[in-house]
């Protein structure tokens, strides 16, 4: 039975391979002060810089920039866009890059009005925005997060060793995406992969909840068999055009909270990679793949009828004279040899994490009650020691 929900996302996309001309659209909209925000030149490298900034005068725009947006952003950086924000009397904040720039940029958005310490408001207090947001618009270059189509935004405190995710309303989601898959062919094998894997955890951490019918989990099956197939054919050639589209289609709709809708939601192997993350700065998505399978085989005995079915629709184990349970760890046994075939990163030795991190790790690990088992801090402890 699936709950009582309202649901409204109110991104507009252009998707393909002319997408960018959607900025001819937009940008008359918003006032004539843009904050370009990237991160580490990329960007300048493979020519989508001159191609954003060569639009952004052609719509008669002062152009203010914010590059070094690094992978896990940190506060410290939202307060130094702020700044800038502020100083260029910001109309519109436009993100060019990966989730990670464009989660930054709806951190910032939030923040240039906001008179708070806006850590403790929005990161650990979890408050509503109640002042004026700068809106944001995205020029996405690499797939994984999201952040394109949803309010979530992943910030990190090193002092605090903390990584915490915001999920903001429908206000701060942004305004309008840009979605061209050839923008992601010159990311490397190491960071595609792990936006892969990003993906699918977004979609797993939606499913493994709930034992009813839910209309939501056999979307999220279809969007796990394509991301399966496709992730396959991008490992072994990059530019291939129908895989790279499929996976940006399939990352965007796996979080924009339509396959959550009327369902609980786990979130768990998030909690426990971020905790890494926060630890070692490592790559957010090989820090999900790292606990993925040591939470799962733990999960198995909670949620045992999900997990066969999961093996049987999403990775066609045939069913036949086993148990349920055989079923079920089967399909965990198929799911780690695709995430090895692919290149993820299955030990946190290899992230830099080590044992004597593991005090912190578990200190770090927000518990999440939404999926089949709430887990004690021992119980996050022995999953982090099956992840070495």
């Amino acid at each position: 039975m699936i709950g009582n929900f309202t649901y409204c996302n109110p991104t507009k996309l252009y998707f393909g391979k002319d997408a960018l001309n959607g900025l001819k659209e937009e940008l008359p909209k918003y006032g004539k002060n843009v904050l370009l925000v990237y991160g580490g030149g990329s960007i300048k490298r493979n020519g989508i810089y001159d191609r954003v900034i060569a639009l952004l005068k052609e719509c008669g725009k002062e152009i203010f920039e914010d590059g070094g947006v690094m992978p896990n952003p940190t506060i410290e950086k939202v307060k130094e866009g702020v700044e800038r924000a502020r100083k260029a009397k910001a109309d519109l904040i436009l993100a060019v890059g990966g989730g990670s720039v464009c989660d930054y940029a709806k951190a910032v958005s939030v923040s240039v009005h906001c008179g708070e310490d806006v850590w403790e408001k929005y990161f650990i207090r979890f408050e509503d925005v109640d002042c004026e947001i700068v809106p944001v618009g995205c020029v996405l270059t690499m797939v994984g997060t999201g952040s394109e189509m949803n309010g979530g935004s992943v910030i990190t405190n090193p002092a605090q060793k903390l990584k915490i995710g915001h999920v903001f309303g429908e206000n701060v989601y942004p305004k309008f995406s840009v979605l061209n898959p050839e923008f992601t062919y010159t990311v490397p094998k190491y960071q595609m992969v792990s936006g892969i894997y990003d993906i699918m955890s977004h979609i797993l951490e939606q499913y493994f909840s709930g034992t009813d019918d839910n209309t939501s989990d056999y979307l999220s099956e279809g969007l796990l068999r394509s991301l399966i197939h496709s992730a396959k054919i991008a490992v072994r050639d990059p530019q291939n055009y129908e895989a790279r589209s499929n996976i940006m289609w399939t990352a965007t709709w796996a979080l924009n909270t339509l396959i959550a809708k009327g369902k609980s939601e786990d979130w768990m192997v998030h909690m426990l990679g971020q905790a890494v993350g926060a630890h070692t700065d490592a790559t957010h998505g090989m820090t999900l793949a790292a606990v993925s399978i040591p939470y799962y085989t733990y999960l198995l005995p909670y949620g045992t009828a999900k997990f066969a079915r999961y093996a049987v629709n999403v990775w066609q184990v045939d069913p036949a004279g086993k148990t349920e349970m055989e079923v079920a760890r089967e399909g965990l046994r198929n799911m780690e040899a695709w995430m090895r075939e692919i290149g993820l990163v299955m030990d946190l030795t290899e992230l830099g994490a080590t044992r004597e991190m593991l005090d912190g790790l578990v200190k770090s690990t927000l518990i999440m009650d939404g999926g089949y088992k709430v887990l004690d801090e021992k119980e996050i402890r022995a999953i982090f020691e099956a992840s070495f």
